[in-house]
């Protein structure tokens, strides 16, 4: 039986080389889910209304920590390609990251009694240091961890079950964080509503967040095997060196496309994000359902996995953003004609759009996830280099980069609009008994961030989406001439291969590594098998079986 559904989704090897090695890699998903899901929902919030900051400061806040985390992913991807290591260019910062990410973490939660109305300035800095630590400590973990995954899965559907299996433990990490959240809150009192009395509770979370995380972290660093680096030979390291290095990458047609489609659809998932408990909040005065909400919102992205997956293995990479999309953006249309007040009709529409949104964005986020450890493939046929870090440094700094942005952009659009956050709200609703009532403009930069803005956003990526053209045979072909190319010093195209190669790197095959080299006076063809799988790739698994026994 096992053997049967092993092939019916398409994994090969058995338990001990091909599962358990997807299922140690992905125990650091756990914190990159979990965390971020923590920060995404609770961070601004946190800062407005527990420490009493203007959405104004918390945006600034937020943005300078960006702007720093900007600077240290390209960094930290040169570091990890450079790395000369018998374990592995990427693993061993896994390690080195963890305490700085245990100590930032917590200190994220603790205001140390600092009020933003009575001290901003302290507040602000003391806030924007911790999280440019925390910033720091996450760039350590996530990019060597990201880059690694070229290395340990090369064929193309491998990618995409190690993706999957890492999405499953991004889910294993966001709910039980999202459920020891909850529950500290409510054990503390502050699980109807969070306040300027809600510090304890939240110093509680952090402590207890950064010891789970670390866990998760140091148990992929444990178990993940990647091959020796000792052999890799490096240029010399200047800012000229970096900078071409990532200009560099740019070159790379699949790459640029990619880099536009996540950045529409990070900006369309960042604005609702940053906007949403404001939204339940504030607008629709639900805030009592918002464990609720969310508990269904998880429920519903995960659901949409089997699918995702099922068309992704069936249909290629795509095809699952282009099926699934529409319902998120008919579930943050809901967002254009919520209304307060709470009534039977508005739960139900609200919890309609709970369903809806994360089902329909796990689509387009699983197309993003699958098609970026491709890239690498498709840059060492332009560079004839192993660059995994410089890669993975735009996967990570996308998604990072762009919450915070979308984080400062939501703060100074709703303060625009005159949203009203922090002890105003709660001081009203303590003296009155009643909901505070925002004002007209408020609600309208509220449907602006959760809603409009998007909405429009994911169109984007979508259309961009259409433009991506490489397929599973596109990638295998590739490979195998690169593993022809590194054999022979030399490799022989068809026609037909030639012009796959030039439409997905954007390049002129003379003009790229493939392309140039001396021969050895022989043509060196692309053999295919009678089951149509290229020889050289069948050689060059076989030696790395060897190898690992």
């Amino acid at each position: 039986m096992g053997e049967r559904i092993k092939k019916l989704i398409g994994v090969e090897g058995d338990f001990k080389t091909t599962i358990l090695p997807m299922l140690n890699y992905s125990y650091a998903n756990m914190y990159m889910g979990g965390a971020g899901y923590i920060i995404s929902m609770y961070f601004t919030v946190f800062l407005t209304d527990v420490v009493n900051m203007s959405l104004n400061q918390a945006g600034i806040v937020v943005m300078i920590a960006t702007v720093w985390d900007a600077v240290t992913d390209p960094v930290m991807g040169i570091i990890t390609d450079r790395t000369r290591s018998k374990t592995g260019k990427h693993r061993r910062y896994l390690l080195w990251g963890l305490p700085v990410m245990v100590i930032s973490y917590t200190l994220l939660w603790n205001s140390f009694g600092l009020n933003g109305a009575q001290n901003p300035t302290k507040a602000m800095i003391y806030f924007t240091l911790v999280y440019m630590l925390y910033k720091t400590a996450y760039t350590m973990i996530c990019v060597p961890h990201t880059a690694m995954l070229p290395e340990l899965a090369p064929e193309y559907n491998l990618r995409t079950q190690y993706n999957s299996v890492g999405y499953l433990f991004n889910s294993a990490g966001m709910v039980p964080a999202f459920g020891i959240v909850v529950l500290i809150l409510a054990i503390f009192g502050s699980g109807d509503n969070i306040t300027s009395e809600s510090k304890t509770p939240f110093l509680v979370i952090g402590i207890v967040l950064s010891v789970f995380f670390a866990v998760a972290v140091f148990l992929t660093f444990a178990k993940t095997k990647e091959p020796s680096s000792l052999g890799i030979k490096n240029e010399k390291l200047d800012v000229k060196y970096i900078i071409r290095e990532y200009i560099l990458v740019f070159k790379n047609k699949s790459f640029r496309q990619y880099f536009f489609m996540s950045l529409a659809y990070q900006f369309s998932t960042g604005f609702y994000a940053n906007s949403k408990v404001y939204y339940i909040k504030y607008l629709a005065n639900q805030y009592s359902k918002y464990a609720l909400f969310n508990a269904v919102a998880g429920v519903a992205e995960a659901g949409a996995f089997p699918l995702n997956y099922a068309l992704t293995m069936k249909h290629g990479k795509k095809k699952c953003g282009n099926i699934v999309t529409p319902l998120m953006v008919a579930g943050l249309a809901i967002g254009l004609i919520m209304q307060s007040g709470g009534s039977f009709f508005w739960t139900v529409l609200m919890m309609l759009s709970m369903l809806l949104y994360p089902f329909g964005m796990s689509g387009l986020g699983f197309v993003s996830t699958n098609i970026f450890p491709d890239l690498t493939d498709v840059d060492e046929l332009i560079t004839g280099r192993r660059r995994e870090g410089v890669i993975a440094t735009f996967s990570t700094l996308i998604k990072k980069s762009i919450s915070g942005v979308m984080a400062a952009l939501v703060g100074f659009t709703l303060q625009g609009f005159g949203l009203v956050t922090g002890d105003t709200v709660s001081d009203y609703e303590k003296a009155t008994g009643t909901l505070f009532a925002q004002s007209d403009s408020a609600v309208i930069g509220v449907r602006i961030c959760v809603a409009v803005i998007p909405i429009v956003a994911a169109f984007v990526a979508l259309i961009l989406l259409k433009n991506f053209r490489m397929t599973k045979d596109d990638h295998t072909m590739i490979r195998a001439a690169i593993a022809t190319k590194h054999k022979y010093g030399s490799v022989t195209l068809t026609p037909e291969q030639k012009e796959r190669c030039e439409l997905i790197s954007g390049q002129k095959l003379e003009n790229t590594w493939l392309g140039q080299g001396e021969s050895d006076g022989e043509e060196h063809y692309l053999e295919l098998n009678e089951d149509g799988q290229y020889l050289i790739l069948i050689e060059k698994k076989k030696e790395k079986e060897s190898a690992v026994k």
